[in-house]
């Protein structure tokens, strides 16, 4: 057993090392950088140690901006995307025919650059001197008023960014899925169906209990996605995005860092260390609702 033992600890020693040097080690520097106020990366120096930067982060409006952002973002988003990717899932297990297509078809937008889908969706939302966009033009068409998806108001901007969101991250979810549904013995439906129970009670009763443990991990992983939510406003609404007021938690530690006002190492390290309390306290207390909730 103990030469057993040695030996797992080092098929793990790789990926020990890989974990240390590039996600513990960066973690703690952050940690300590968020504590040493004005630190420059050039000459390695600071002025002073305490709690200013966390303050700081904490007061400034563009950083309540991008909290308010993510945390809109993610509460809309990761329940949307996962009903709608289990209903989906569902009506592709019901469908032999061509299924192997259908689950294609709903992949695609995984596979497709980030960036791209953005200007598609530019293309269906933005209006320009030549033409309000498509879904405007719907709108119009029923007799509504357009609406400035792109550049207007804030719940529009945020509805386009919701939608976008909810675009990019169902295909990982259907695909899951629809792995776990099939993945359910189908005895439990035969004895199902010899009692007489209804589709909507089999569902509540046997496949949703079975299935639960990849749907916590869809929600788990898709709350860590969406508070690390960036390119997405970036690819409909550009770089500058406090001035659209549609920022984001990473994109204010990117901006405090490289962008045109940047150069703030100990603010975007405070900012990574908030979002990294956060993204842990809701892991967290998706692991104790799980307990209740998730069929192991």
């Amino acid at each position: 057993m103990k030469k057993n033992g040695k030996k797992a600890w080092l098929y793990l020693l790789p990926a020990l090392l890989f974990l240390g040097v590039f996600m513990i080690y960066p973690l703690i520097d952050v940690f300590i950088y968020s504590f040493e106020e004005g630190y420059n990366f050039a000459s390695q120096t600071y002025f002073g140690t305490g709690l200013y930067n966390y303050s700081y982060v904490l007061h400034d409006p563009y950083f309540l901006q991008a909290i308010q952002n993510t945390f809109i973002l993610t509460a809309i988003t990761v329940p949307t995307s996962t009903i709608l990717s289990l209903l989906i899932a569902l009506g592709l297990s019901k469908i032999k025919p061509l299924r192997n297509l259908y689950q294609t078809v709903y992949f695609l937008p995984y596979v497709t650059n980030t960036l791209a889908v953005g200007l598609v969706f530019m293309v269906l939302f933005q209006q320009t001197e030549y033409s309000d966009g498509l879904v405007n033009l719907l709108i119009q068409w029923f007799g509504g008023e357009s609406v400035d998806f792109i550049d207007g108001p804030y719940w529009a901007k945020m509805m386009v960014l919701c939608l976008y969101t909810v675009w990019i991250v169902m295909p990982f979810k259907i695909l899951i899925l629809t792995s776990a549904l099939a993945s359910v013995n189908e005895e439990y439906y035969k004895a199902a169906r010899v009692d007489g129970t209804s589709a909507f009670r089999t569902f509540r009763k046997i496949t949703l209990p079975m299935i639960s443990p990849m749907i916590f991990y869809l929600v788990v992983t898709g709350c860590i996605g969406a508070f690390k939510a960036y390119s997405d406003a970036v690819a409909l609404f550009g770089t500058d995005l406090n001035a659209a007021g549609m920022n984001t938690i990473v994109g204010y530690v990117y901006d405090m860092l490289y962008g045109d006002g940047g150069g703030y190492p100990s603010y975007a390290s405070a900012a990574a260390i908030i979002l990294f309390v956060i993204v842990l306290t809701i892991t967290c207390i998706n692991l104790l609702v799980s307990r209740r909730h998730v069929h192991h």
